[in-house]
């Protein structure tokens, strides 16, 4: 994978001490940059809706569902990418390797879609 210009806004993630307690502490800028995308797709769950309603051509809708499954799954990457540099990389360097195993499971998930 690679996120070029995305990497720069998941490097302020952080959730240092925290990860134990199964909880993120991602920088104002991440948090910001995160509920932007996630703005835009409820935006375009409601277009498809619109479309729907519209009787719109069924070939345009699923290029709009494609689209929005898109910029769901670049909001995960982000995620996904602070989670390995942050909490991952902690409880591996404090000698907890079951993290390897939940990584593997997440990803699991992630590649159903």
């Amino acid at each position: 994978m690679s996120f070029t210009n995305e990497e720069e806004i998941m490097d302020d993630s952080c959730c240092t001490g925290e990860c134990s307690h199964r909880k993120s502490h991602h920088s104002d800028k991440v948090k910001n940059n995160l509920v932007t995308r996630l703005n835009r797709v409820e935006g375009q769950i409601r277009g498809i809706k619109g479309l729907i309603e519209k009787d719109t051509y069924c070939d345009d809708i699923i290029t709009q569902i494609s689209a929005t499954q898109a910029a769901l799954n670049s909001v995960a990457k982000l995620l996904l990418e602070g989670h390995l540099k942050t909490c991952v990389v902690e409880r591996i360097q404090e000698g907890d390797m079951e993290v390897l195993d939940e990584v593997l499971i997440t990803i699991q998930k992630l590649m159903k879609k």
